[in-house]
């Protein structure tokens, strides 16, 4: 601890309880984590914190008036997640990404490209801590200024008519020339609490301090903002043959004595060093008579200057626990799947979970995955919207059931949280709720296998608030170890690509990929425009030393029905088929439909056709009339493609016979929304919002 943070905040803390104020010192240690100090170990931090403490207790911070209270982020963080969190989110969503990069000088950095997402995270939390701690004022030093003010503009955001005020104190420049602030880093610009009296005098002997020059002078900065304010006087010790010592109780007519030359830097350094150190001494006094202050110094010295034997048993005990975590699942217990797994073969198991994906990471991962462990968890999601649509309703139906039946547990997390952050149902949480049960609704009618005991709805905004204490830091973590960079490129799975409009979209990967190690999920089976998010879960297990990595089943995206569309779209009607269309809607659609032909490729009837007609009834009849041939029945999509391509099939007769067998996979929706008095209510409730995103 540098005497900036030292003295001078036991003198403002010590004003502030003047005042009347209580005053409550927030140890952020989460924040130190995010920010790397201590090697990003929280329980170095932690044993720093409780220095930091004692060297305030010991230096005469007013401890005892009852006023002080001193709160470990974590630990209250955790305590109150289902507050702070929202709050978190809330700020984030209201704030575009160039507004927050703004605020990343308070950890250091200033080029975008060197900041890891972590930092984007920091100035989003600080501000929430204001809020969290119900602050009236926030005293920090000059260089938390816009962090606080984003606090204010926070405030007309929410319609809050009580900002907090920012009281910004001054930065104590470093000893040297040109240094703007001290630096824990160069021990040469800074005086620290615990320097012994002869570091401090040799220090400000080689302090900058030029002959009657006052401004970006630190030693009589120290003077005006350490000296004057601790002992309300300072004297410069001068011989008599130089006048004789002078005392001043106002730092402006020290200042202009010195400038005039009537006080000179060889007087002034020396009596700067005396003050300085009279101020430090109980400090090494408690640090070396108390015993237990004793030994929490001696926590700190190992904590920073850990023995390599230390580092290695870290990496020998996270190896063994990674060995352990790694062993496979014995055969016995496959026992566990249902009957219906056990009768297919490990290859047809295979072939069953392959055919769901456009793209596998990795098949031998897979086939191995397969072998040992007897449920493998399947992680599935979506974000609750206005409407479904036919990739989300039939397909994932599709998907699930073919997990289920190769022997797969499916953990399907009903993004709330982060459907919020992307604002959609314009960021209302019980709105986003209600549209999420409305979702279930659809695919319980529709055919998903939900009485299996083997699908698992989980609400993220629920299951993050209860594991907040395993969740945030893993979300932390992932921020810590990725640049900016790599996380705006992930932002394609919110549709956003321009970087003006990314702050909540920083936050979204991150916490997607937490989501993966959440669920303890072996497969991700998303679609392809998630395959970046699940790419990054991968890589985060290179830096964490994990073997077993979730592999990847990427489905292919289905596309609009317009020429062009490269998928369907919830804001967009004419480029969808949803779920609670009537069959005279269906009809029309595929009727308006882009379907050129004898074209096979980017034609969306065929791939319609391909990915939920086949899939879902194992066959396709084109019916035509007599003339024309007379009806014409597929069991295999690539027989279709090719008499399509030749010219056998035709528009005018593929597009009707489509139509007819998604309103027969769609009738029982209608059915259920119509004669279920529940389903019914939920589906009005969902009318009612009016909103398709």
């Amino acid at each position: 601890m540098h005497i900036a943070q030292g003295v001078l905040k036991a003198i403002n803390v010590n004003k502030m309880i003047a005042s009347g104020c209580r005053v409550k010192i927030w140890i952020a240690d989460w924040f130190a984590q995010l920010n790397n100090k201590m090697g990003g170990d929280l329980e170095k931090i932690e044993i720093v914190g409780k220095y930091f403490i004692e060297i305030w207790r010991s230096i005469g911070m007013d401890l005892d008036s009852g006023k002080v209270e001193f709160l470990w982020s974590s630990k209250e963080i955790n305590a109150r997640s289902h507050e702070y969190w929202p709050r978190v989110t809330d700020i984030v969503t209201k704030n575009k990404l160039p507004r927050i990069v703004r605020c990343s000088q308070i950890m250091g950095r200033t080029d975008q490209d060197e900041l890891t997402s972590a930092q984007i995270f920091y100035p989003i939390m600080q501000c929430a801590d204001i809020f969290f701690l119900q602050a009236d004022i926030c005293q920090l030093g000059m260089d938390q200024r816009k962090v606080n003010v984003l606090a204010r503009e926070y405030c007309d955001d929410i319609k809050k008519k009580n900002k907090p005020i920012i009281l910004s104190h001054h930065m104590l420049p470093g000893l040297q020339q040109g240094q703007e602030k001290m630096s824990k880093s160069n021990r040469s610009s800074s005086i620290f609490m615990e320097d012994e009296e002869a570091e401090v005098n040799t220090k400000i002997e080689n302090a900058y301090c030029p002959p009657e020059k006052v401004e970006g002078n630190p030693c009589l900065e120290y003077v005006q903002y350490l000296i004057l304010p601790w002992f309300h006087e300072f004297t410069v010790e001068c011989s008599e043959k130089n006048g004789g010592n002078m005392t001043f109780t106002d730092f402006k007519d020290l200042s202009a004595a010195y400038a005039k030359g009537e006080v000179c830097p060889g007087d002034l350094k020396p009596s700067l060093a005396k003050a300085l150190n009279k101020i430090l001494e109980p400090v090494r006094s408690h640090f070396k008579n108390n015993e237990a202050a004793k030994q929490i110094l001696q926590s700190v010295k190992m904590a920073i200057k850990a023995p390599e034997q230390l580092v290695a048993d870290e990496v020998k005990e996270m190896s063994i626990a990674d060995e352990v975590k790694s062993v496979p699942v014995v055969d016995s217990q496959l026992a566990s799947c249902s009957s219906q797994s056990i009768l297919l073969s490990l290859d047809e198991r295979y072939k069953l979970l392959r055919g769901i994906a456009e793209e596998c990471i990795q098949d031998d991962e897979l086939k191995n995955l397969l072998a040992n462990k007897a449920e493998p968890i399947c992680y599935d999601g979506f974000e609750p919207s206005g409407r479904m649509h036919i990739a989300q309703g039939i397909l994932k139906a599709i998907n699930v059931n073919k997990m289920t039946t190769s022997g797969c547990r499916v953990k399907i997390w009903i993004a709330d949280w982060f459907a919020q952050l992307n604002n959609k149902m314009g960021g209302d949480l019980k709105k986003i709720e209600t549209v999420g049960k409305y979702f279930i609704e659809i695919w319980r009618s529709v055919g998903m296998n939900l009485n299996s005991g083997k699908v698992e709805f989980l609400w993220s905004a629920k299951e993050i608030n209860a594991r907040s204490h395993e969740y945030w830091p893993c979300v932390m973590d992932i921020a810590m170890k990725n640049k900016l960079p790599r996380i705006i490129r992930c932002s394609e799975i919110m549709g956003r690509t321009d970087q003006e409009e990314l702050a909540a979209q920083i936050f979204y990967p991150c916490m997607q990929c937490a989501d993966i190690f959440l669920l303890e999920a072996d497969i991700c089976q998303m679609g392809m425009d998630q395959r970046e998010v699940n790419i990054l879960a991968r890589e985060y297990c290179d830096d964490i030393k994990k073997k077993n990595k979730p592999i990847i089943l990427s489905h292919h995206m289905l596309p609009g029905l317009q020429q062009g569309q490269e998928k369907m779209s919830t804001s967009d009607p004419s480029s969808s088929i949803f779920m609670d269309d009537e069959e005279a809607i269906v009809n029309t659609k595929i009727k308006k439909a882009y379907c050129p032909p004898k074209e096979v490729e980017g034609n969306p009837c065929l791939e319609y056709l391909k990915y939920l007609i086949f899939p879902w009834f194992h066959e396709f009849t084109v019916e035509r009339s007599e003339k024309n041939g007379g009806n014409k029945n597929f069991t295999d999509f690539e027989d279709l493609s090719v008499a399509y391509a030749k010219g056998d099939v035709h528009p005018g007769d593929l597009k009707p016979s489509l139509a007819k067998a998604l309103n027969q996979i769609l009738e029982p929706v209608r059915s259920h929304f119509k004669n279920d008095k529940a389903a019914k209510q939920l589906l009005q409730s969902v009318k009612n919002y009016k909103v398709t995103r």
